[in-house]
């Protein structure tokens, strides 16, 4: 019996038999090292042990996570500004409106609503943006409610406004710390070899896997992946393939 520590790195899934492991924890800020290797982010301090930190993102050719951050805020960013366009719209035109105003059920209010920060400064952005953005929807949905010649209208269209600047405001100052978003939702898991500990990056953890050696299929795929990792086969569990990591070593 093998046990693995499964997780994710994009799309991709990848276990690490747990005896290589010391331990996992919340990834954090790290001290950059000059003239470092591309796949090394920077090192650490670990129990009184310095620790170099290697990216598995880089590893396997993926972008950076700070980088799918920003792409993926910079499309909230813009579904918003359709969502308050649309709506102004409906309100001054009398039309329908067929976007969602529970702010809790739109994207980028499901995301905010199931992230949890271990930064303080993140958190507080969060909470402001959290407000803002329940505020703004808030509201339209009270001008929706509003007859057509009520004169209230078109006092909540200028408080729509105001929220919307609110809103993007926050919004702007959220994707400005990104990278320690990045912080909270990655993980690093502590390995030794030969005596020397260093950490890797990924996106999540995902299981813990107890598996009979006789599982691991081969692939028609060359194992070795490059200089630094080594794959033992795939392991399929409930549909998902995941690739068993034979080795793994760090740059120098």
């Amino acid at each position: 019996m093998i046990d693995l520590i499964v997780f994710n790195v994009g799309n991709n899934h990848y276990a690490l038999n747990i005896e290589n492991i010391q331990r996992i924890i919340q990834a954090k800020e790290l001290t950059e090292i000059p003239n470092a290797n591309e796949l090394i982010d920077g090192m650490m301090s670990h129990e009184n042990n310095v620790v170099k930190v290697l990216n598995f993102r880089k590893l396997i050719g993926l972008v950076s996570y700070d980088k799918v951050l920003q792409e993926l805020f910079k499309k909230f960013k813009i579904e918003q500004q359709i969502w308050v366009e649309e709506l102004l719209n409906s309100i001054k035109n009398d039309l329908p409106f067929t976007l969602n105003t529970n702010s809790v059920k739109c994207e980028l209010g499901m995301w905010l609503h199931g992230f949890n920060s271990y930064d303080d400064t993140v958190t507080v952005v969060l909470k402001e943006l959290l407000l803002s953005h329940k505020n703004l929807h808030t509201l339209g949905a009270e001008a929706l409610e509003l007859s057509e010649n009520d004169e209230a209208k078109e006092r909540l269209i200028q408080k729509i406004n105001d929220a919307s600047h609110k809103s993007k405001k926050d919004l702007n100052l959220f994707i400005s710390v990104l990278d320690k978003v990045s912080y909270s939702l990655q993980k690093l898991i502590l390995c030794e070899k030969n005596g020397t500990t260093f950490a890797i990056k990924v996106d999540a953890i995902e299981d813990i896997a107890h598996i009979e050696e006789s599982q691991i299929m081969s692939s028609n795929e060359e194992y070795v992946t490059g200089a630094y990792l080594e794959l033992a086969g795939i392991l399929d569990i409930d549909g998902v393939l995941i690739n068993i990591i034979k080795n793994i070593d760090i740059p120098k």
